[in-house]
């Protein structure tokens, strides 16, 4: 007998691999480099105004 939780938490671990949203408008998607110490990624100029007209053209 199939329970319904096991069926919903099959559900969930199939489509745990689908993107939930398109990574490519986000400012770390351009990387430039990093920070020596702390690795904090620096986004190309093109990567950051990129991400703020997906910003401007997504506020609710």
């Amino acid at each position: 007998m199939v329970v319904k939780k096991d069926i919903d938490n099959k559900f969930k671990q199939k489509n745990l691999s689908k993107p939930i949203e398109n990574q490519k408008h986000a400012a770390y998607y351009d990387i430039k480099n990093l920070q020596p110490e702390s690795k904090v990624p620096i986004p190309t100029l093109e990567g950051v105004v990129r991400a703020r007209e997906w910003v401007e053209e997504n506020q609710k």
